[in-house]
């Protein structure tokens, strides 16, 4: 069964929203996963991780409802190309010992989420949906 563009939108903005919270709160959590030591530097760009995480759940929740577009086929295009540059890049941290094996967790879900977004788009291509 095609993931529809709607369902998958909301979940990834749900996703960024959680994610948001974590990065922005408690990012030691996640560095730690990762087995990456928590300083006031990587506090620094967690928190502003944690603003990028929520201006794309916004953007995702917004954007749930959209039509096939130039405009819904422009968000999945770069979400797709960052979930991949993003997974490649993990995949490189872990490899080169920078991060632990936790890392591969976020690997996975970033491959997951292009590969989802990837499908949807096709599915909605070849099956066009309705806006709801």
């Amino acid at each position: 069964m095609p993931l529809r563009f709607h369902t998958l939108a909301l979940f990834t903005a749900l996703l960024c929203f959680a994610l948001a919270l974590i990065w922005g709160l408690r990012p030691d959590w996640l560095l730690w996963l990762w087995s990456v030591e928590y300083s006031s530097a990587t506090g620094l760009v967690a928190r502003r991780n944690a603003a990028l995480f929520l201006a794309l759940g916004i953007m995702f929740y917004r954007a749930r409802h959209a039509p096939p577009s130039d405009t819904r086929r422009a968000i999945t295009t770069g979400f797709i190309t960052g979930c991949f540059v993003l997974a490649a890049l993990g995949l490189s941290e872990w490899i080169s010992g920078n991060a632990g094996p936790g890392i591969l967790l976020a690997v996975v879900t970033e491959t997951v989420l292009g590969l989802a977004f990837i499908q949807a788009h096709r599915a909605s291509v070849l099956t066009p949906q309705t806006a709801a």
